[in-house]
């Protein structure tokens, strides 16, 4: 299936590995030009080499931290530069700290608030006009399933990925008149460094191995497994995609069957 993405401009976020790394392979393969940031410079530069190798296509490296404003508006400027404007934003983020409320510091929620929400309110401003002049535009929101059943111990990320969900909803409206759209994504338990961080703490908690809580957790899944993360991949190229034209406002669940609530 031919997406009509092969020439336009992506930015995946947080893209060194894992989701973001597994978004911006597919958008390659599809034939778009890739900018990828990261706060870690050799491994932003090892995936920008292999993404180049792989695809063909044209990937463009920026190091950037996400709770630095001045970081990611250089970044969105730098891929206009380079690449020509931003088609697609594919928003990803890392983790916030783990903990419970109890555990938390009101610099910790300070620190959340600004990777979780105030990254993609930064680098919306940073992008939208340059899709408002040419009158198309995708922004893609990658967040979590936290956004729909929290998790214990996660309370950060509970809280302030609603944020990037209203965001969303609020954006669907505000800019389809100019030809973007704006959806989310709410990932499950996919298989990245992440994953393994999340299992290991909890096999520190129950007394259980890696392996055996690893196992433990898949069982969870209706599906059995983990998803790989070019499988939210191939969803956000599906968004962004001439296909998924009429798909606006939306918050797309891909977790395998895991969420409990039918919305």
């Amino acid at each position: 299936m031919d997406l009509g993405l092969k020439g336009r401009v992506a930015l995946v976020t947080a893209a060194s590995k894992g989701i973001g790394l597994g978004v911006a392979r597919v958008l390659a393969a599809e034939g778009m030009k890739v900018a990828i940031s990261s706060r870690t410079s050799s491994d932003l530069e090892k995936a920008r080499v292999m993404l180049e190798e792989e695809s063909g296509s044209e990937v463009l490296a920026v190091q950037a931290d996400m709770t630095r404003r001045d970081d990611l508006e250089r970044l969105v400027k730098r891929t206009a530069d380079a690449l020509g404007g931003v088609d697609v934003l594919a928003y990803n983020s890392g983790p916030p700290k783990t903990g419970t409320f109890a555990d938390l510091s009101y610099q910790d929620w300070e620190e959340a608030t600004r990777l979780l929400l105030l990254s993609a309110v930064t680098l919306t401003g940073a992008v939208v006009p340059g899709m408002r002049s040419r009158r198309w535009g995708r922004l893609v929101y990658i967040t979590s399933f936290t956004l729909k059943q929290p998790v214990a111990n996660l309370v950060l990320s509970n809280t302030v990925r609603l944020g990037v969900a209203g965001l969303s909803k609020s954006l669907s409206r505000e800019l389809a008149p100019d030809g973007i759209t704006s959806n989310v994504i709410v990932q499950g338990f996919v298989r990245s460094d992440r994953m393994l961080h999340i299992v290991e703490e909890r096999a520190a908690r129950s007394g259980a191995t890696v392996e055996e809580t690893y196992k433990e957790m898949a069982k969870t899944i209706p599906l059995g497994r983990y998803a790989e993360p070019e499988e939210l991949g191939s969803l956000v190229a599906f968004i962004a995609s001439e296909k998924g034209s009429y798909l606006n406002g939306g918050v797309f669940t891909i977790d395998g069957g895991y969420v409990s609530s039918v919305f």
